[in-house]
């Protein structure tokens, strides 16, 4: 959501900041700030509404040098998006950004009052400001006034403070937001993503829950909760500056969209063996003991990798016959879930710092699984850290809020794991036989379908002029109708829903007349005639069908029934291949709608609040 950047160095930092914050614009602002501290020791602060640019215009106006700095895009949660409520929020000499919600603000704003602290914004950051600022008085430097102040908060916050009278350090807390620190030679910098910092370095350390850092040109100092000093592990990042390039690419999601080939190539790179077998090196012999006694998984996850759990449960259960659940994190962490025996699970999320998620695994430690395991893209994420196994999608860097590529490398490695497990529970050769092979086709398949780009294209102007939508499925490719309604609504705001194709009856087809789109996906499968039955109830009330469907399935075209021919694909990874169309539908209506591909209005690419 909100992106921190940070900088202390022997050079000017005022650009290093707004090229950070450039490179955060995906996560999802509505308003930016900067400030530093210039060489006479006074601070500079300035902030505006809108995008990034409109700050750049802004300090065009205004000579900003300094070697010292932070800066801020916001995602408004508590006030509305003013400059007033941007960060950074100032208290004297300090100054802050904070990522997260404080959730006793109101309670620490009003004895700030009676302290005589005036107010001048509407969030909960300022009392952050307000209370380093009174804390103060009691004595010690920032890093011990820090360490004082962080007990006093409730909730989720990653923060950089800065005293405009120490112009050598920042400090840097972290509690549920993430925070991480760039490692240069005779620099360093902070940020809430790498990906912000990868124009100046490629060295990094992640900052651990209740970690607070004292930062300066030439050191990192790190302290965890019990105020004890400690080492954190530095990782060296193989992400390229360049990654977040467009290339000629017009935007990042179709960029993303066309780059699956290839990550899913890389997701599978070196754990497809050539005995058909399955093989990942991330786990060790002694994962294998464990994940032989699996009996039950429960999988937690939010928004596009909830759906792609939801696959992965007909995949567990029809294939594998193990019990799968799949559940909302946000739901399953308020609900006092009850283990069942022999349990594994495992958590999904492209960025590994989803609030939800991370709440999610740290129940389950208290319940006692069998042990956890993260599916993730980010190496050295929160959730990846705190699993005890995790599996590595290697998408890429992945930019675009609606996400692509990691949903489809989500769904492979899932796959994989299927066929993993099962082989370890005595399933039947064939079983992992047949997903290795289904999936070496796979790239070549979505490059197959990106071919029908024209199609797609022309299919969306069918969608100009339409302000609701229906998507339907049985069985896997419910889930996958699921997605293609959320990849709808997220990036052109038409109202779409998805339900599985025989819950028609109980509902949905109150909504059908002859303004209403049904996408449906009706893949030749042994669900095939009973989708086909659903059409028919559709077509009778004069609906206005889309159909995704493959060569083999019979259809024939009728006057409010188009018909999309693909090619016939595995059932095995049909769920996986009919993903693409539904991404390029929603790109090209979104295009044709005229809003913001990449940065849907108030939607964040990694949700870390609740």
């Amino acid at each position: 959501m909100c992106g921190i950047v940070g900088a202390i160095a022997k050079r000017d930092i005022a650009e290093i900041l707004i090229e950070g914050l450039r490179r955060l614009e995906c996560r999802g602002y509505d308003s930016a700030g900067i400030a530093v501290i210039n060489s006479q020791g006074h601070l500079q602060r300035l902030r505006s509404v809108g995008n990034i640019q409109m700050l750049v215009e802004k300090a065009k106006t205004k000579s900003l040098v300094g070697r010292v700095g932070i800066a801020h895009t916001r995602w408004a949660t508590h006030g509305v998006p003013s400059e007033e409520n941007a960060h950074p929020h100032i208290s004297g000499f300090i100054s802050v950004v904070h990522n997260g919600i404080i959730e006793n603000y109101l309670e620490l704003k009003e004895n700030l009052k009676q302290l005589g602290y005036l107010f001048t914004s509407d969030t909960d950051t300022e009392v952050i400001a307000h209370l380093v600022h009174n804390e103060q008085k009691y004595g010690g430097n920032l890093l011990e006034v820090v360490q004082r102040v962080t007990p006093q908060l409730r909730g989720a916050y990653g923060t950089v403070i800065m005293d405009s009278r120490i112009p050598e350090l920042l400090v840097a807390a972290r509690s549920g937001s993430p925070l991480v620190i760039g490692v240069g030679i005779g620099e360093n910098f902070l940020a809430s993503d790498q990906l912000a910092l990868l124009s100046v370095t490629q060295h990094f350390i992640y900052l651990e829950e209740g970690d607070i850092a004292e930062i300066t040109h030439c050191s990192v100092r790190i302290f965890d909760k019990q105020c004890k000093i400690v080492k954190r592990e530095q990782i060296k990042s193989n992400i390229q500056y360049n990654a977040g390039d467009k290339g000629i690419y017009c935007h990042h999601m179709q960029k993303e969209i066309y780059e699956q080939p290839m990550s899913i190539k890389n997701t599978t790179k070196g754990r497809l063996s050539k005995n058909h077998t399955i093989y990942f090196s991330e786990l060790d012999s002694c994962v294998d003991q464990i994940l032989s006694k699996v009996e039950h998984i429960q999988i937690v996850a939010c928004g596009t990798s909830f759906n792609a759990g939801m696959v992965s449960r007909y995949w567990f259960e029809s294939l594998a016959n193990i019990p799968c659940d799949v559940e909302i994190a946000s739901e399953y962490r308020y609900r006092n879930p009850v283990y069942r025996k022999n349990s594994l699970i495992i958590t999904l999320s492209q960025s590994g710092e989803t609030a939800d998620t991370l709440a999610a695994l740290r129940l389950s430690k208290k319940i006692g699984y069998l042990t956890s395991l993260a599916i993730c893209n980010v190496t050295g994420s929160s959730l990846v850290r705190e699993s005890e196994f995790s599996l590595m999608t290697k998408a890429g860097i992945e930019i675009g809020v609606a996400s692509t590529k990691a949903f489809t490398t989500q769904l492979t490695i899932l796959l994989m794991l299927v066929a993993y497990i099962g082989r370890l529970r005595g399933a039947p050769p064939e079983l992992e036989k047949n997903i290795v092979y289904a999936l070496l086709t796979l790239p070549e398949h979505i490059e197959n379908i990106l071919s029908y780009d024209k199609v797609i294209k022309e299919l969306a102007k069918h969608f100009s002029d339409k302000t609701h939508a229906l998507f339907l499925g049985r069985g896997e490719q419910f889930p996958i109708a699921v997605e293609g309604a959320l990849k709808l609504k997220e990036i052109s705001y038409i109202h779409a829903e998805a339900y599985a194709a025989g819950e028609l009856k109980h509902g949905p087809l109150a909504l059908i007349d002859t303004n209403m789109p049904v996408i449906i996906i009706a893949p030749s499968n042994k669900l095939l005639e009973k989708i086909k039955s659903n059409i028919e109830e559709v077509r009778a009330r004069g609906g206005l069908l889309y159909i995704l469907t493959d060569q083999n399935a019979g259809f024939e075209e009728r006057d409010n029934m188009k018909i999309i021919l693909f090619p016939h694909v595995e059932e095995l990874i049909s769920p996986i291949f009919y993903t693409i169309p539904l991404q390029l539908l929603s790109y090209y209506v979104s295009l044709i709608k005229g809003t913001n591909v990449d940065q849907p209005r108030n939607l964040a690419k990694s949700v870390t609040v609740e």
